[in-house]
């Protein structure tokens, strides 16, 4: 716990038994109460590692995409009493040591959600993040930050805090069940006014690492700029989408 408040980290999983244990071995569980993995029909043994590993398990018996597993994610978090939810991805591209500080952030009330960016300081291209991808972050952010009204180094980060309030207000199954569902939950967060911050985090990219293709990442990339495009339109009142309709 930090501050009295139980801490829960998810892990939404596809083929990442080769990575999953060196992920976990790194949370810090002297302040983590529960661990969640929740496998998205992964062809490996994804599953059978975690529960060796004694995390508490959710098997997809079909794939459900990435939004569609964070959905189970937080749901599930929630089930267990979770008050603040930290999402982190199992394949160790995002450190597992920054927990603790993301957590804290929400734990003591200074903010409501948390991004570990890897655009603050010069973790990103150090850490072999593709250029492509490097261009691409900073002309969505820019683009979002401009729609949104917001400061965000970046939106596309896969390592994440949320209160429990966040979780349980945001209209979530209202968003896609794919990628873009990372960037319809940061809209609804600022278009609910909750508080986000920001911590600088290192990336690691190599072989066993996820990382979506180039085209996933122009539909990807699409999507971005229609949910902001969504957002100035709501914000305007000349659209009323169910994204930004409270629960």
């Amino acid at each position: 716990m930090l501050n009295g408040r139980k801490v829960a980290v998810v892990l939404p999983a596809y083929n990442a038994a080769k990575t999953l244990e060196i992920t976990y071995n790194e949370i810090p569980f002297e302040f983590v109460d529960d661990v969640i993995l929740v496998d998205d029909a992964s062809r490996d043994d994804t599953a059978d590692v975690a529960k060796r590993l004694g995390i508490t398990t959710i098997v997809h018996e079909e794939n459900k995409g990435y939004g569609g597993n964070q959905k189970t994610c937080y749901r599930a978090a929630l089930d267990l009493g979770a008050d603040i939810v930290v999402m982190l991805h199992p394949d160790y591209q995002y450190t597992p040591r920054l927990i603790t500080a993301m957590a804290s952030m929400i734990a003591y009330g200074e903010f409501d959600a948390v991004l570990a960016s890897r655009i603050l300081g010069i973790g990103a291209l150090k850490g072999g993040m593709p250029l492509y991808k490097y261009v691409a972050n900073r002309f969505l952010t820019l683009f979002e930050n401009l729609m949104l009204g917001q400061k965000l180094s970046e939106y596309h980060t896969g390592y994440r805090a949320f209160s429990r309030e966040i979780l349980e207000k945001l209209p979530l199954d209202a968003n896609s069940d794919d990628f873009v569902f990372d960037n319809q939950m940061l809209a609804q967060i600022v278009w609910f006014g909750y508080r986000i911050g920001e911590v600088s985090c290192p990336t690691k990219y190599f072989e066993e690492a996820s990382s979506i293709n180039f085209r996933r990442s122009v539909v990807y990339g699409m999507g971005v700029l229609r949910t902001s495009l969504l957002f100035r339109l709501n914000r305007w009142g000349l659209i009323a989408s169910s994204v930004f309709k409270r629960k």
